[in-house]
Parts: C-alpha cells; structure tokens; sequence
C-alpha cells in the first residue's frame, strides 16, 4: 500500500491545543457540533478523540472537501462522520446542532459572505445553542499584537475582500440572530476564542 502525503496546515499544529483546552470546557453538554470551514480536517481529528460524547460534523466547500476526506479516513473516529458540503452563501444541510464552530474563516470569507454566515444560524443552531468562533480580530479598531497587523496586510494584498474582522461588527451581526457574546478568551499567537449563546 502506497503511503499517501495528507495536505498539512502547520498552524493546526500550534493552535489544536489551546482550542482544545477551551473546547473541553465549553462543550461539556455539546451533543451535536457543526464545524464549518474543516479546512484540512486536521482540527476534526485532533478534537473528535478527545469529545467522545459528542458528534463533530465537519463540513467545507466542494473544492476542498477531499482534503477533510482523505484526513477522517487516515484517522477515523466513531463520531466523527464523513464531511458535509457547505458553502456558506450557498445552501446548507438540513440539520440542527447545539454548536457552531469554525476557526480561522471570518478574516477569508468576504464580508458579505461573513454577514451570510451569521443570518443563517437560526437554521442550524438550536435554541440555546452556541457560537464558538477561533482565529484573529480587531478590538475598537486597534489589532492586539503587531503580527495581526501584518497579517490584515498580507490578506489584503492577496484579496481585497479578505481582512481581520472587528470584534464589535461581529457582535452586531450575532445580535441581530438573537446571539449575545458571553466569552472573549485570549489565546496564544494573537488569536481569540469568542463565544455567542443563542
């Protein structure tokens, strides 16, 4: 059998366990949880394992589906079951969890698309479910250490539309699906962990 070289986000490496460490706490009585954006899929089969209680659903668009496919087959997991399609300005699948998470997606999506992602919560999150976004963000416009500013940069010049997105902006849109920010946690690398409950 021929080893096959599985696509690899670096950055998952140094992140998965500070998420975790959140992750375990916030989602003690998760039973259902919709991850959007699986990127690789490397994030799934780190947190699966260590969830055992709950079912992690990954999800990513059509273009990089395999990637999240080829990394649950090296590592499968009995909660952890075959990734759904999902654009987030396209149609979603037709379910219902108790939580959405998604890391390092906001600042790639366009806005439009970000403003997408929130109206169609009410969809697929459950009364009293919850928002569990990761990745980088701005606060009262200022960037909380100097690589982010770096990095909007960087986004920028590889498209216009991408760009750290500002905590409060969020707020606004998860207010409007009837989501209150309960948790702002700093983590390492510049990166936030926020959390909105219905």
């Amino acid at each position: 059998m021929t080893d096959v070289k599985l696509p690899d986000a670096p950055s998952t490496g140094r992140n998965r366990e500070p998420i975790l460490e959140q992750l375990q706490r916030l989602l003690t009585s998760s039973r259902r949880v919709l991850e959007v954006g699986s990127g690789t899929g490397q994030h799934a089969v780190y947190f699966a394992p260590h969830l055992p209680h709950l079912l992690w659903q990954t999800s990513e668009r059509a273009q990089n589906l395999h990637e999240v496919q080829a990394w649950l087959a090296s590592s499968p997991a009995d909660n952890l079951p075959p990734p759904l399609l999902l654009d987030v300005t396209g149609d979603w699948p037709q379910l219902r969890v108790d939580t959405l998470f998604t890391a390092n997606t906001l600042h790639i999506m366009p806005a439009s698309a970000v403003e997408v992602f929130f109206a169609r919560l009410p969809q697929v999150l459950e009364p009293g479910g919850q928002l569990i976004v990761y990745g980088p963000m701005k606060i009262a416009g200022d960037y909380i250490g100097p690589g982010n500013a770096d990095f909007d940069v960087w986004l920028k010049e590889r498209d216009p539309l991408r760009g750290i997105r500002d905590l409060e902006w969020l707020d606004q849109l998860a207010e409007a699906q009837g989501l209150r920010r309960t948790e702002n946690n700093f983590l390492p690398a510049n990166n936030q962990l926020l959390v909105w409950r219905a």
